[in-house]
């Protein structure tokens, strides 16, 4: 539960699920790590068509945005506290 007094851990959770610039999944090839927003590495692998970011699984990849590309997880990623 994310209480109005935890605004940093929201913040850091949520700053966690952004990578800077534009990464599309035909970009990724094997197991890479990539920087968040937040600080912190995920790791990123891709086996055949299937993505995953730390443990979540890319449902729907490359959905093109004004401001970036989104990839849709079936998870919450977290940042380590």
């Amino acid at each position: 539960l994310l209480l109005p007094e935890s605004k940093e851990r929201l913040t850091a959770i949520l700053t966690y699920h952004v990578v800077p610039g534009a990464i599309h999944a035909k970009d990724v090839a094997g197991t890479s790590k990539v920087k968040t927003v937040e600080g912190s590495e995920v790791e990123v692998k891709r086996d055949g068509d299937a993505v995953t970011i730390q443990n979540a699984t890319v449902t729907t990849a490359d959905i093109e945005a004004s401001n970036g590309v989104i990839h849709v997880i079936d998870t919450v990623i977290l940042p380590a506290e």
